[in-house]
């Protein structure tokens, strides 16, 4: 393999670095000029290169035989050359990501979805009825953190008393040290935990996705009927129980920071509850909760006229391709009223996220419950606190204060 072109040396001095703590407290700048000036860069410290232009984002994301997914969605995970456990969906290829997909997705169809919403409305009001009258409170801990805690915790079949810890435990495992990239060793680790609701689940089976998962049978490739093993059946759990966590909640923090940043806009969706829907839409493009998607590059190929080897790890930075001027008009500005966005923040093809539905339905529930009882708050920066994470951006702490 020929050696990676330093792109950076050769079109711009400038800079990303996806562990940078001053760079990750606002990313933007940063990735206009990547669009800009190095539209494919290469970092050499880490050994990886990043393309930020909207098409060549998407182009990517959709070339699944190029850019593979069986080697880690995480950069970490790519460089550490580890076997993805099976079971691990969203870092598969096919055949096995087709056949798995395809047993997740009879978990998460519309009506499935869309019936869960009267329990998220009663999720968000015992989290936020304790509230009124506070003063304030912080919109991640006490109210962002338990709703999509909740929902996915009922989805599997997670008892109550336990959805607490088993969030606690999946969100640890994505936490690293500032300025440091993940133990990719741990990156995967959160799959035991579930061990004993299996074993329980077996005598005692009820409608939800882990008794589901349990029974259900499926060809393998190789044309074997069979079900799901033990160790197939704990990454599943594993992956379905961090993305219907972290995500959202980060969502739901951005939510909260955005709109008290724009007070018109807000007070547009108090009067007008038909902008929840575009708000939540718009929020997901301006600040995506995964702002960026790893892939393995199989084969050499070529992004903005230079060559990518095969063997490469690359970065696709969703949150620079969402505010890509060439895709959308005006894009560094949060507009509730933007037609259509087209945001790749669900990501695009063949992976394109299983629980967008949910997370867009827990996103808007969220949005409307929270403007009910606080139609306005303010911010107290002094105590707000981003997440030290490699794989998701947003608020670990943000309090606020409401009238």
């Amino acid at each position: 393999m020929s050696a990676p072109l330093d792109v950076r040396s050769t079109t711009s001095d400038v800079y990303y670095d996806p562990y940078d703590v001053d760079i990750n407290a606002d990313p933007y700048p940063v990735f206009k000029r990547l669009r800009e000036e190095a539209p494919l860069y290469y970092n050499a410290e880490y050994d990886f290169f990043a393309a930020s232009r909207y098409a060549d984002v998407e182009q990517g994301l959709r070339d699944r035989d190029t850019f593979i997914s069986g080697r880690g969605g995480v950069l970490e995970l790519i460089k550490s050359g580890m076997e993805m456990p099976p079971g691990t969906v969203i870092f598969e290829d096919p055949p096995t990501h087709t056949i798995h997909r395809s047993l997740l997705s009879r978990m998460f169809t519309p009506r499935k979805v869309a019936a869960l919403e009267p329990q998220m409305r009663k999720l968000c009001a015992d989290a936020l009825d304790p509230l009124i009258g506070s003063g304030g409170f912080d919109l991640v801990r006490d109210y962002g953190a338990q709703m999509p805690m909740r929902v996915i915790g009922m989805l599997l079949g997670i008892p109550e008393q336990d959805q607490e810890s088993v969030r606690d435990q999946v969100d640890a495992n994505l936490r690293t040290e500032a300025g440091k990239p993940m133990d990719s060793t741990d990156g995967l680790a959160a799959g035991d935990m579930f061990g004993e609701y299996i074993d329980w689940r077996v005598d005692h089976p009820s409608d939800d996705i882990m008794t589901e998962l349990l029974n259900v049978e499926f060809d393998d490739a190789d044309g074997t009927r069979r079900r799901l093993t033990r160790d197939e059946l704990l990454t599943y759990l594993a992956v379905v129980a961090g993305a219907g966590n972290e995500t959202t909640t980060r969502l739901i923090g951005w939510t909260g920071k955005v709109l008290a940043d724009h007070p018109d806009q807000r007070r547009e969706i108090v009067e007008d509850r038909s902008l929840v829907g575009p708000a939540i839409e718009e929020l997901l493009r301006y600040e995506p909760p995964a702002p960026h998607v790893g892939r393995y590059v199989a084969k050499e190929t070529e992004i903005q006229g230079q060559t990518v080897p095969a063997g490469s790890a690359i970065l696709f930075l969703v949150g620079a391709a969402n505010r890509d001027e060439d895709r959308f008009e005006h894009a560094e500005q949060f507009d509730i009223h933007r037609p259509g966005s087209a945001n790749l923040t669900f990501g695009f093809g063949a992976h394109f996220c299983l629980g967008a539905a949910l997370a867009r339905l827990e996103g808007r529930v969220a949005l409307d419950e929270l403007l009910n009882r606080f139609p306005a708050w303010d911010v107290d920066l002094s105590g707000a606190r981003i997440a030290s994470t490699s794989t998701v951006r947003g608020w670990e702490t943000l309090p606020i204060v409401v009238p």
